[in-house]
């Protein structure tokens, strides 16, 4: 890239952007939420390995002052509210794994939950009392629940091997709801193919069925102006740098497609492109080019350096920057969502409840400072709002075996 375009890049990287302004939490509540049945289990002693639950420390990564700003826009917070979430969302992530493990065969998901701005984790009834114990002097807000996790995964995947009518327009795990919803759109839901492909998914697993208001379609564009990359005549957006290259949508260019940068100049080629089944590409970079650990903020939030790739849970904030509409924030939905495009069903999706419109595909969501995942589609747009995917990042990095460029 033309070193005179990414000098604001150079810079943003070198910059060590502010702490916390506060490191509160949102406001607590002793109370399990809504449809917690209590302890689970009849064992006395607890005996399981206990979970290290984050501190203050954890508390200090950088926020930016935009992005305070941003949360204060879309989500209606007040500044206070909004650092207070971020610390309690990155308590939360730290948490997850570690609840997870220590439930088994018991767990049954998690998520965050605004309200009381804890991590809420999902335990069957036969989780020890020990278990349930560990939880929650964790910090954590245990909840009953009738499913595992695992079999909720499981009708997920038999639901996958479905070929899903132009009707429905894809289906995930919810473990809040602890069943697999499959959302379909709403005035296609009397069809014939979408009553016959419903009565085959409850055969799968416990399924429940939600309506929406338009199909998923993906965010590729033709050429017009930006700060995009162009393959061919379509444009796309640049997701999160690795060392060689950057990632992006898979739909956006096939292996081997030339890729050329906001002048017109040469970055690179597609070195891997998966489209449909998943929708995840990378493109090496030469030329003059190279990568930086920044996602741009558009003006909206300075620039957001780049430092690791833990995924956010669902319930947290997430933000997506792109080409077109540049700059907007939501929630994360859903996890592991298969997507069922007109092209092709792609799996292992994350929703979210953030706009997006053509030619954002390919760009970057980002939580804090973790990476996330690359913008593949959704329905709605900017003005009206809607829902859009992305493909997480993990699995990018995983099946390249390619490295985050962190700062």
């Amino acid at each position: 890239m033309r070193r005179t375009r990414l000098a604001h890049l150079g810079v943003a990287a070198a910059l060590v952007i502010g702490g916390w302004a506060a490191a509160g939490s949102l406001p607590a509540s002793a109370n399990e939420a809504p449809g917690a049945t209590g302890s689970a289990g009849s064992a006395t002693a607890p005996s399981s390995p206990s979970i290290h639950s984050p501190g203050s420390a954890a508390d200090s990564a950088a926020a930016s002052a935009g992005l305070i700003r941003a949360m204060q826009r879309d989500f209606g917070l007040s500044r206070d509210e909004a650092v207070a979430r971020l610390a309690a969302e990155r308590r939360a992530a730290a948490l997850a794994p570690e609840a997870r493990a220590a439930a088994g065969s018991a767990y049954g998901g998690s998520w965050f939950d605004t309200r009381s701005g804890k991590l809420t984790v999902a335990v069957t009834a036969d989780a020890t009392r020990a278990t349930v114990g560990a939880l929650r002097s964790s910090g954590v807000t245990v909840r009953t629940v009738e499913h595992s996790a695992r079999r909720l995964d499981a009708a997920k995947t038999r639901i996958d091997h479905l070929k899903a009518p132009a009707g429905v327009a894809s289906w995930a795990v919810d473990p809040a709801a602890n069943t697999v919803v499959v959302n379909v759109v709403r005035d296609r839901r009397a069809d014939n193919d979408v009553r016959a492909f419903l009565g085959r998914a409850r055969e799968a697993g416990p399924v429940t069925v939600r309506t929406v208001r338009a199909a998923p379609r993906t965010f590729a564009a033709g050429t017009v102006g930006g700060d995009p990359y162009y393959t061919g005549n379509v444009r796309c957006s640049i997701g999160f740098s690795v060392h060689g290259g950057f990632v992006t949508a898979g739909h956006c260019g096939g292996t081997g497609a030339a890729v050329r940068g906001w002048d017109g100049s040469h970055i690179g080629t597609f070195q891997g492109s998966s489209f449909p089944g998943n929708d995840y590409a990378w493109v090496n970079v030469g030329s003059g080019w190279w990568t930086v650990p920044v996602v741009l903020g558009w003006g909206t939030v300075p620039d957001r350096l780049v430092r690791g790739s833990a995924e956010a849970p669902v319930g947290a904030s997430v933000c997506r920057s792109g080409s077109t509409t540049r700059w907007h924030c939501g929630t994360v939905l859903a996890r592991n969502e298969t997507v069922d495009y007109s092209q092709g069903a792609v799996h292992q999706m994350t929703k979210t409840s953030v706009c997006a419109e053509p030619g954002d595909s390919g760009g970057a969501f980002i939580s804090g400072d973790q990476a996330q995942g690359v913008t593949s589609g959704g329905w709605g747009n900017c003005s009206g709002g809607g829902e859009t995917w992305f493909q997480p990042v993990n699995e990018i990095l995983n099946r390249y075996g390619l490295t985050l460029h962190t700062a």
